[in-house]
């Protein structure tokens, strides 16, 4: 389509710190997991995606009033210049939203708001393919949480995908670079392959790994326009480590994410990828 920008080149990277009250979600009590470990592993994906891949990357100050805003990725769906802000199923999460839209202006993004107060969405369960987007309907996200995103990306094709369980769509299936879908072995991520084959018109490569987690990964293209791809590394998920090998067209950074897998997170939970054109 005219004025789209080839899938995954980005400009802007959008992360929040992680805050210390970390794995106490909901107001249950805390989980196991490691904070210090959980801040090293998001510094060390911020300075690839800084360092490695050339974006410019912009850091929101973590809130301990706020133990999920880490989860950028759910707060918004960026495209081209629209910016839709989303509306979590987890209520205590919209206040989320206020520091996430206030870059998204400072970045001179069309903000758009989900306004239907029926509505839920999570923006994990909304995955762009550079030509079309999946949006799963699952605990978190419904169908009129969908039907903003049609309404918002009127160019693109939107379908639904039912995702069981617990889990959103890109707890299993992101885009391992153009054209190529990242999918987990699970009974859920099958059914959601077959659902999204007999919806698309387009043919897409699959790349198939044995771990749901390690099919969240990033594909970015940073100013150089080299395609990277980040991933859960060896000693998180060797087998589908060694899967990912087969993708010879960009470069690998394993990137590791124990600690907020324990919480349903996953790489693309961390951050927002923006492509900002050049003001003339």
């Amino acid at each position: 389509m005219a004025g789209v920008s080839p899938y995954g080149r980005f400009t802007h990277a959008v992360v929040r710190g992680i805050p210390e009250s970390f794995g106490q979600e909901g107001g249950a009590a805390p989980a196991a997991v490691d904070l210090a470990k959980a801040q090293r592993q998001l510094g060390v994906l911020t300075g690839a995606l800084r360092q490695k891949v050339g974006l410019q990357v912009l850091e929101v100050p973590a809130d301990p009033r706020l133990p999920e805003s880490w989860r950028l990725e759910d707060l918004a769906v960026v495209q081209g210049d629209t910016a839709l802000v989303t509306r979590p199923f987890r209520q205590q999460r919209r206040g989320e939203a206020e520091a996430v839209r206030q870059v998204l202006s400072e970045l001179k993004l069309r903000v758009v708001e989900v306004t239907d107060e029926g509505a839920t969405l999570d923006g994990s369960d909304v995955l762009f393919t550079g030509r079309e987007f999946f949006v799963g309907i699952s605990s978190h996200t419904n169908h009129k949480g969908a039907e903003a995103v049609a309404d918002t990306f009127r160019d693109f094709a939107v379908s639904t995908v039912p995702v069981y369980g617990e889990t959103h769509l890109k707890s299993f299936c992101t885009m391992g670079g153009p054209d190529t879908l990242v999918i987990g072995s699970s009974e859920g991520a099958r059914k959601a392959l077959k659902t999204m084959g007999q919806l698309t018109d387009h043919h897409y490569e699959i790349l198939s790994v044995p771990d749901d987690d390690a099919a969240n990964c990033v594909f970015v293209r940073g100013p150089a326009r080299t395609g990277f791809l980040l991933h859960r590394p060896a000693e998180e998920h060797p087998q589908s480590a060694a899967a990912f090998q087969k993708l010879t067209d960009c470069t690998l950074l394993p990137t590791a994410c124990s600690e907020a897998a324990k919480l349903g997170g996953g790489l693309s939970s961390f951050c927002l990828l923006i492509n900002r054109k050049p003001e003339l």
